[in-house]
């Protein structure tokens, strides 16, 4: 992914209005970001942890979600969950199931689409090795690593095209 701008990323959403991309909270540490290693651009807001966001290259354009973190129960060690986009397995609270807002009619009356993600939204990371989950490797995949972030861009692209539908 390219380095975004903080303006490139608040003209970017999609599922919300211009005066809540204004407000939203954008990462202070856009500078230090691995862009290169980055399939999409996904943080949790500090100030209130149920929100994150997610900025991805789609079609050509730059495309903005606003996400909602559904409040789980808090599971043992022992549970597993796994992540819908990079397929990585975390225990505990590793996986939540996140929702946005889809667009045009259909999310101005209300309607959603849901996702089990990784709360950090380290999806990019964890397809490619560079970062693991709390509980461990998880399972030994026979897969390549570019056939992981394929797969990664793959379920991404099915996301963002279930929210603009």
């Amino acid at each position: 992914m390219r380095h975004l701008t903080e303006a490139e990323i608040r003209t970017s959403f999609v599922n919300c209005s211009k005066g809540e991309a204004k407000r939203l909270a954008v990462p202070r540490d856009l500078e230090e970001r691995p862009w290169d290693d980055l399939d999409f651009l996904g943080w949790r807001d500090p100030g209130a942890p149920e929100r994150a966001y997610l900025v991805a290259e789609h079609d050509g354009d730059l495309l903005g979600l606003t996400l909602r973190a559904v409040k789980a129960t808090v599971r043992g060690f022992t549970s597993r969950s796994m992540c819908s986009l990079c397929l990585t397995t975390h225990a505990g609270g590793g996986v939540a199931l996140m929702t946005a807002r889809r667009t045009g009619e259909a999310g101005r009356q209300g309607n959603t689409v849901g996702q089990y993600l990784c709360t950090d939204l380290g999806c990019s990371l964890y397809a490619r090795g560079i970062q693991h989950p709390a509980s461990g490797s998880g399972y030994d995949e026979t897969i390549s690593v570019e056939d992981k972030i394929a797969r990664t861009q793959t379920n991404l692209t099915a996301f963002i095209h279930k929210v603009m539908t």
